[in-house]
């Protein structure tokens, strides 16, 4: 099969398997022939067996958001990048990070950067199905989970009772729309009595950024 007729037939799906590959002819032709169009650029190997065609053949353009849930599942985004997508952070963040229930990962792509970090199963809530620019599905953490699943992977760099660095060293913002209920359920689901703790105080910051 040539490259032409390949893109024709995979153009609909904005990733592909080399299993999806091996079905469109013989299989040991197939796999040669991604290695040969893969060295010419016309595919893009995001980790070993996954793929996007070229940017200037691809019909359907996939973002970070939705690459994060192909690249490593199960996962959602959260942690910095959902802060920053959420308006919790001022910083622009490059890198997608991501929670899963596996072991913690990191693929450096020509299309981006992506990182995850281990939760247990029971914490693994939280986050909601949404759509990217090209109607893709991705998954996210909910702006309260963001925060806690950020602050419980980076735990040890809080105090008890130190509200000044949610300002100073995270600059956190725009915690009005945050529910602080949310925030004391899912601290629980980690069985962290510090992390209650922390969010606790995270609360108390919260509700004096809320006064005029």
């Amino acid at each position: 099969m040539n490259f032409h007729k390949f893109k024709v037939a995979i153009q609909n799906s904005p990733v592909f398997s080399g299993r999806d590959a091996a079905r469109l002819g013989t299989r040991q032709t197939m796999y040669n022939q991604l290695t040969n169009w893969q060295r010419k650029g016309l595919i893009i190997q995001l980790k070993r067996g996954l793929y996007v065609l070229g940017g200037p053949d691809r019909k359907i353009e996939p973002s970070a958001l939705f690459l994060s849930g192909q690249l490593y599942a199960p996962s959602y985004v959260s942690l910095e990048y959902a802060l920053a997508l959420h308006g919790l952070i001022p910083e622009m963040v490059t890198t997608v990070t991501a929670v899963t229930t596996k072991n913690p990962a990191s693929f450096k792509t020509e299309l981006g950067g992506f990182e995850y970090q281990h939760i247990k199963r029971e914490a693994f809530r939280g986050f909601k199905a949404a759509k990217d620019p090209a109607g893709l599905t991705y998954f996210i953490a909910e702006p309260e989970k963001a925060v806690v699943d950020f602050i419980y992977l980076n735990l040890p760099r809080f105090k008890r009772g130190d509200l000044e660095i949610f300002a100073q060293s995270y600059r956190f913002q725009n915690l009005e729309s945050l529910n602080l209920k949310k925030l004391k359920t899912y601290a629980g689901l980690f069985a962290a009595t510090k992390l209650v703790d922390v969010i606790n105080g995270f609360s108390r910051f919260a509700r004096e950024a809320r006064k005029p």
